[in-house]
């Protein structure tokens, strides 16, 4: 069954009509210690389509960097670079005390035509993850920060929230929904909710999908995937 999935996902995603977006913008744990990861997704809306590809390397098991662009249509197409870091302080320990970790990260007005970001930017994030039960069913996760932009010398400023929740519905079939405001690359989104699920097709691959819309965002519909692509020496 899982074999079935991963053939039937990797074949959609070929397809050009595909829609595909992260269930989960808030950022939750880190990989671990000389592992990568390679996060793909894209979505579609009435005015674009966009794919988004972030690769990241676990420095530690604390710490990971993360490096990517973004490329679609609206008009014209757009490529922008996106870094970002994250430092684990604290891991979650399930029924008990929830994990922290704070991230950061920056982006430049690079690109081309519609989806250029108007200034330079930066911004940083706490997270916090608790994990209700012991049994590892149930997922809350938690973000709150700001986002800094320059435009022709004219510093503004942001807040970013973010709730999420992951619930376990069968086995590694897992419910996801979010509700959000701002975002660190995409700056005055308002205020945004999406709703989905979330598969493990094993412990280095998971795909995803959710639908979504926002006060100053259009319906959204698509998915994504997470594949760990190297192990531990």
């Amino acid at each position: 069954m899982k074999r079935i999935l991963l053939i039937a996902f990797v074949l959609l995603f070929l397809t050009p009509k595909t829609y595909a977006v992260r269930p989960f913008v808030t950022k939750d744990a880190t990989i671990g210690h000389r592992l990568w990861q390679l996060e793909t997704w894209a979505l579609f809306d009435k005015y674009s389509a966009q794919h988004w590809n972030m690769l990241t390397y676990g420095v530690s098991d604390e710490f990971e960097v993360s490096a990517g662009l973004v490329w679609g249509k609206s008009n014209s197409t757009f490529a922008t670079p996106l870094i970002e870091t994250k430092y684990l302080f604290r891991e979650y320990q399930a029924g008990k005390s929830a994990g922290v970790a704070i991230a950061a990260g920056a982006f430049l007005p690079t690109g081309k035509d519609n989806f250029i970001v108007p200034g330079n930017g930066a911004y940083s994030l706490l997270a916090i993850t608790a994990c209700l039960g012991e049994n590892e069913n149930i997922f809350v996760h938690a973000n709150i920060g700001a986002t800094y932009l320059n435009v022709e010398n004219r510093n503004s400023f942001a807040a970013i929230w973010r709730l999420g929740a992951q619930v376990k519905v069968f086995e590694d079939l897992h419910f996801v929904g979010e509700i959000l405001a701002g975002g660190p690359f995409v700056p005055g989104t308002g205020v945004a909710y999406h709703a989905g699920f979330r598969y493990s097709i094993s412990d280095r691959v998971q795909i995803d999908a959710s639908i979504g819309q926002g006060n100053k965002t259009p319906f959204w519909a698509g998915f994504g995937a997470r594949f760990v692509i190297t192990g531990k020496n």
